[in-house]
Parts: structure tokens; sequence; C-alpha cells
């Protein structure tokens, strides 16, 4: 049977104001390129992935990632690059319209891959796992189980609780869903906002949005513990190191 249509949206918009430095993470150089380049080149070069939205933080950053990312390293996959939103739940509608409305009829029964613009350690294995859950389960996110004890604080900084630690994973990306589920559940999401942030509810991730506004359980899937959001300047001589051995 032929697999649905494959859209990978990558978030690129962020201001990546732990890394200390005037330039946008996205943008800071490993091995001489951008790192948002190994991040795209992941699924450019990925045969389970058909095409690329590209969301980053303005005008003049589309411009500058149209020509001096996306055309100078003949990212062809890229079919659309469009404006974030001041939150990253803003910048997931946005890329989500920009495909509901421009994309051919069969992106829109297909299935989603949203990524973090700056985990540049995405790895063919790692798409492969999503695709297959996705297909089986209609949304699932890439994670890895955690290997500290973790703490629940209270309000005062003391150990409230402590969850079982076979239970408790980290949360990475891409984070995979059919497209009708996901685009609906946003579309919820920014119907009751005022209600949600009024309440002060914090939206973190996209399956978290579909925790929070469907029914829809979500499959929690290997990722790996290379697969890293580069963050700090630590971070950026690790993910180095991580794409060193690919």
């Amino acid at each position: 049977m032929e697999r649905k249509f494959t859209t990978a949206i990558v978030l690129a918009a962020g201001q990546g104001k732990r890394m200390g430095t005037k330039v946008a993470k996205q943008y800071l150089e490993i091995k001489g390129r951008p790192l948002l380049y190994y991040t795209l080149k992941a699924f450019e070069e990925s045969p389970l992935i058909d095409s690329i939205i590209l969301v980053v933080k303005d005008q003049d950053q589309v411009f500058y990632c149209k020509n001096e990312i996306v055309d100078a390293y003949d990212f062809h996959k890229v079919d659309t690059i469009t404006v974030g939103g001041k939150e990253r739940y803003d910048s997931v509608w946005n890329a989500l319209c920009a495909l509901a409305h421009t994309m051919p009829e069969k992106a829109k029964e297909g299935y989603v891959f949203i990524h973090d613009g700056a985990r540049p350690v995405v790895t063919e294995s790692i798409l492969k796992r999503c695709l297959e859950n996705v297909e089986a389960y209609g949304a699932c996110v890439a994670g890895m189980p955690v290997k500290d004890t973790i703490k629940i604080a209270d309000e005062t900084g003391f150990a409230a609780s402590t969850p079982r630690r076979d239970l408790v994973w980290m949360v990475q990306t891409p984070q995979v869903f059919d497209f009708g589920l996901i685009y609906r559940a946003y579309e919820d999401m920014e119907s009751a906002k005022s209600v949600w942030e009024t309440q002060g509810l914090k939206i973190t991730d996209d399956a978290m949005v579909v925790e929070t506004f469907t029914n829809k359980k979500v499959k929690l899937v290997e990722g790996s513990y290379e697969n890293i959001k580069v963050t700090t300047p630590d971070d950026l001589t690790l993910a180095a190191a991580f794409l060193q051995d690919l």
C-alpha cells in the first residue's frame, strides 16, 4: 500500500537567548555551515519526507533563509518559508495554516512531522520509527526514558514526590500526527486561547495540544540521547561531535 504524503514543519523562529550570542542559534555555524543546514539536510535526504515548511522569525529571515540556506544548498523539498509567532505554538499554528491553505490535497490527508530547527542530529532511523508509529496510532512523539531520578517540587522548592523513573520520558522532536488531528486540535486551542491563557495553562509542545484538546492518546517512540536541542554553547559543541559521527 502506498504511504501517505508527509510534510515536515521545521521551527526556526526562536531567538535562543540562553545561547548568549547576537546571532540566533539556528544560524550559528557547525563545521562551517549553519546549524539549521543540518536539520534541513536530514529531512531533505530522507525518502520518508515529501515536503518541508520552514518557519522563521520575520520577513528578513524569510529572504535570508531562501537565499543563503535553501537555495545555496539546493534544498528543493522546502516548498514554503513562513513567519512564526510570539510563542512556539503560534509558529506551529501558522505553519499548519500554510499547509492547509497552500499545499495540495494529498498533504492535508497525510502526516505532519513537527521538528525543532535547533535539533540537528535527527536521524533516518528516528524518522522511520516515527512514521511507523504515526501510521499505527495517528499521533506519536520521539523521546527517551530519563536516566536520572526525577523529583516533583512544591512551590517552596522542597521535594514533594518522586515519580517512577521507568515511566518518565524526556520528550524530543519530531512530534508526528495525522494532519487532520493536529490541525483540529490547534484550531480548538486557538478558539479557546483567551480562556486557557487566563487560566495560566502553558502549552509546551504539540503532544500537549493533542492531549488537551482531543481524546487521542500520543504514543512515545524511541528517539536518541544524541537528538539534543541546541540551547547553550555546550550543546553546540556536543552537536558538532554527534554530527561528526553521522
